[in-house]
């Protein structure tokens, strides 16, 4: 992999947009996945700012309404986490899914890729209200999505167009 980044370029910018998961509920905006993912990028020299913006109660359509404030210019990456508050607060999978896909469109059309992050995540892996994840649990998605975030920057350094990447139930099954 060439996931290495001229070291007089600028850092590269990462966006976690999702809700109170994504924020780092129970374990804090340093134990939540954007700051271990960065973490994990650092300790690859790899000169990386990921930003969390998500929002504790957030649904997919309040993330879509957010989208083009919290990605500012010049972001590389976003990471979508949607959730499941859609749900739990009477929304439906279709109206989910139709988000999702919208803020892939508005990402596409500034030219920032994307990588949606919507995993079944074992229950052992869940807090005691069994809506909010373990600190070890955040430590594996950031662990998941950085071969992810690799991938595009080798991507980059080729001709290919970026496409959303989405991570399938194969990577719920190695948590």
């Amino acid at each position: 992999m060439c996931a290495s980044i001229d070291a007089n370029a600028a850092p590269l910018r990462i966006v976690a947009i999702g809700a109170s998961n994504t924020h780092g509920w129970y374990v804090g905006n340093q134990g939540a996945y954007p700051a271990q993912l960065q973490a994990l990028l650092r300790a690859r020299g790899i000169d990386a700012q990921v930003t969390n913006a998500g929002v504790p109660f957030d649904t997919t359509s309040m993330m879509l309404r957010r989208i083009d404030r919290d990605v500012p210019n010049g972001t590389d990456i976003v990471i979508v986490q949607p959730g499941s508050n859609d749900l739990r607060f009477f929304g439906t999978m279709q109206q989910r899914t139709a988000n999702v896909e919208e803020m892939a469109r508005h990402l596409r059309a500034r030219s920032i890729s994307l990588i949606v992050y919507d995993e079944k995540v074992p229950l052992r892996y869940y807090t005691l209200d069994f809506i909010h994840w373990t600190r070890e649990c955040h430590a594996m998605i950031a662990a998941a999505l950085l071969p992810r975030v690799l991938a595009i920057l080798d991507g980059r350094h080729s001709d290919e167009p970026p496409s959303p990447i989405r991570i399938g139930t194969e990577i719920a099954r190695s948590l």
